[in-house]
Order: C-alpha cells, then structure tokens, then sequence
C-alpha cells in the first residue's frame, strides 16, 4: 500500500506549516530576550516547542506507515518539509542560548 501523493504533500505541508510556526515563535524568542522580557521570550519557546510537538507528529506518522510497509514516494516538497523542521529546530536550540546569554548580561550590567 502506498502513500498518495496528494496524502504526502498534505502531510508534508503540515510539516512546513508547524516547523514555521516554531521557527516564528523562537526568533519572536529571542527579540524579546534581547529586550529583556525573559519571562515573554520563555513563554515563545513553550509555543515554540507546542509546533514541535504537531511537526513531530506528523513526521512519526510518515516513519511508522514506512516501518509499517506502506510505501511513500520521496517528494522534494518532503524533503524541504524536513529542512524546515531541522532548520527550525536549530534556531529554537540557539534561541534557548540566546536567552541564557541576555539573562546572564543583564545580571553582569547589574552588577557594575
């Protein structure tokens, strides 16, 4: 049994759609870090990782139908579902260090 492509691109776009979201959220993140709203910038990352959480979801489906013998063509559109979920991922890890990083400048500046 096969995946359609119709069913794979719908798939593939949730992909896109939620890994964008999360990438939104992470860089929203780090804007408010840089302006000293931790406690906003914290509460991205929680968005953030709530989009996550749907990509993930969708990309398990697609593993387990695979795992489960059901066939699906590799699309490009599939393929950049997966760079946006990788690149978004990436900017969420360096948005948690960014934040760490503004919390740790604004304890330096108080205490000068």
């Amino acid at each position: 049994m096969e995946e359609t492509i119709e069913e794979l691109q719908m798939l593939s776009f949730k992909i896109i759609l939620h890994a964008g979201n999360a990438r939104s959220y992470a860089m929203e993140a780090i804007t408010l870090a840089k302006n000293y709203q931790f406690t906003a910038a914290r509460e991205k990352i929680e968005e953030a990782e709530e989009a996550f959480t749907e990509a993930h979801h969708v990309q398990t489906k697609l593993l387990q139908d695979e795992a489960g013998g059901k066939k699906s063509d590799v699309s490009v559109i599939l393929v950049h579902a997966q760079d946006h979920l990788m690149t978004a991922m990436t900017v969420k890890d360096l948005a948690n260090e960014m934040i760490d990083m503004y919390e740790k400048m604004k304890q330096i500046e108080g205490e000068k």
